[in-house]
């Protein structure tokens, strides 16, 4: 018997989302922003001397500096004002929220609910603003060392600056924006706009590599394979649940005895989505954004991290698929799943998993099931993200088809459809309330005329 929400999700169709006309707002709003956001890759930093730029992205198009150009968008090969991306807001995140599992200040901050969660908000953005100043200063260096500026000097590493620092918390902004009155998650759309954008490039310069002689069509038959199959097993992940029986005690409301009821409480296989890939990602391109761009003038310590920790290198997948793990157990335990949150709700519902008593002897049960389960999710994570990049590597194949990219393709588009439905159904069931309210109204009429 199917329950009443799959039998509304079962009646949507094109004429609901026509009548829907808040969550079309909200579409067009998202999109509006978007196309912001990629008008913005083309606007250059001032100062930059463009051919040698393309000369040098060419160049750099196979190592780290590809990486660098998917997360942007491609606004780093032109040097575009949004050319550090949403990646400093990202790796400030990060850190704020280590620190608030570990600092006794911001666990206490976590604890004080919407005022305490705005406030490590205000950090976050605090963190944003000296990560991108950090790292545009050192990319307006390395642009100077490397010959890619017209006119070097103060001047020109101070507009830099302003104009990388500026770019950023714009993207920060456009991200929060899109959260709160778009559809979706801003910032994890403007990182899957950003890749979409360049795939169109990227597969024809794949193809013409095939005519070419350069891949042979065996190979390009097993890479578009390897897409469609990881495509397939990150749906069926990403959908994949572990339930777990929740029951309620009966209960009396005055003179009435109301049976109690069961329930399932669904622990997905991966509560974290695609966070862990992008935190660890990010982790990745922190240390080597400004040292792509030195080129030889890098000193020891950079040429080691360059050559180490390049894509396909060993050292490089080694540290990967160790954040990938790390991230998926505490993105999970302190954002995505509270096991002290669920048992207290449980509690406080009168709900129990039978066998387990309520209280800390549930959040026990919890913590144990949720951290067999994130075993498979964590596997499951590091083979989509890894699998593919020593394949890609080993092929020479562009970075939108390896597996970081697929993974946020697919999880950021299969999170947007389900608000979407989210907010259909919230809308039909608002016209379900509305048409029953009338009929009520006329029933009423039609008593009184009878009287």
């Amino acid at each position: 018997m199917a329950s009443a929400a799959e039998q509304m999700a079962a009646n949507m169709s094109w004429g609901a989302f026509g009548r829907a006309t808040e969550l079309r707002q909200r579409i067009l709003f998202t999109l509006a922003l978007l196309c912001v956001y990629r008008l913005g890759t083309y606007i250059p930093v001032p100062g930059i001397d463009g051919g040698e730029l393309r000369a040098f992205m060419d160049q750099a198009a196979t190592g780290i500096g590809g990486v660098l150009n998917m997360f942007t968008g491609g606004a780093i090969s032109r040097m575009g004002i949004f050319a550090l991306g949403i990646m400093p807001y990202i790796s400030a995140s990060i850190i704020i929220q280590l620190l608030g599992a570990m600092w006794a200040p911001l666990q206490q901050l976590k604890k004080e609910g919407e005022q305490g969660r705005k406030k490590m908000n205000q950090y976050t953005r605090y963190g944003t603003v000296l990560l991108a100043t950090f790292q545009a200063y050192g990319l307006a260096v390395s642009l100077e060392s490397g010959g890619l500026v017209t006119d070097p000097g103060w001047f020109f590493r101070i507009s830099c600056v302003i104009t990388l620092v500026g770019g950023t918390m714009f993207l920060m902004w456009l991200g929060e924006q899109i959260t709160q009155r778009g559809i979706g998650n801003g910032i994890s759309l403007i990182i899957f706009v950003g890749i979409i954008a360049e795939v169109p490039a990227a597969l024809a310069q794949f193809f013409a590599s095939g005519r070419s002689g350069a891949i042979s069509p065996a190979v390009i038959i097993g890479v578009l394979v390897m897409v469609a199959v990881t495509i397939a097993f990150v749906v069926f992940m990403e959908r994949a649940l572990r339930k777990i029986h929740i029951q309620y005690p009966r209960r009396q409301v005055g003179m009435k005895m109301y049976d109690g009821g069961t329930s399932h409480l669904p622990i997905k296989v991966n509560p974290a989505g695609v966070i862990p890939a992008i935190f660890a990602s990010s982790l990745l391109l922190l240390p080597t954004t400004i040292s792509t761009f030195s080129g030889n003038q890098t000193g020891a310590v950079m040429s080691t991290i360059l050559a180490y920790f390049g894509p396909g290198q060993p050292l490089y997948l080694l540290f990967f698929a160790a954040m990938i793990i790390f991230f998926a157990y505490f993105y999970t335990h302190n954002v995505a799943f509270k096991v002290d949150d669920v048992a207290d709700n449980l509690k406080n519902q009168n709900g129990f998993v039978p066998g387990i008593r309520p209280g800390k002897r549930t959040q026990d049960y919890l913590e144990y099931v949720v951290n067999r389960v994130l075993v498979l999710g964590a596997g499951y994570l590091t083979l989509v993200c890894l699998l593919p990049e020593i394949l890609r590597s080993q092929l020479a194949i562009p970075f939108y088809f390896g597996g970081t990219s697929v993974l946020i393709v697919v999880s950021v588009t299969m999170d947007t459809i389900q608000q979407v439905q989210s907010h259909l159904l919230a809308h039909q069931y608002e016209g379900l309330i509305e048409k029953s309210q009338l009929r009520g109204k006329k029933r009423g009429k039609k008593g009184t005329a009878r009287r």
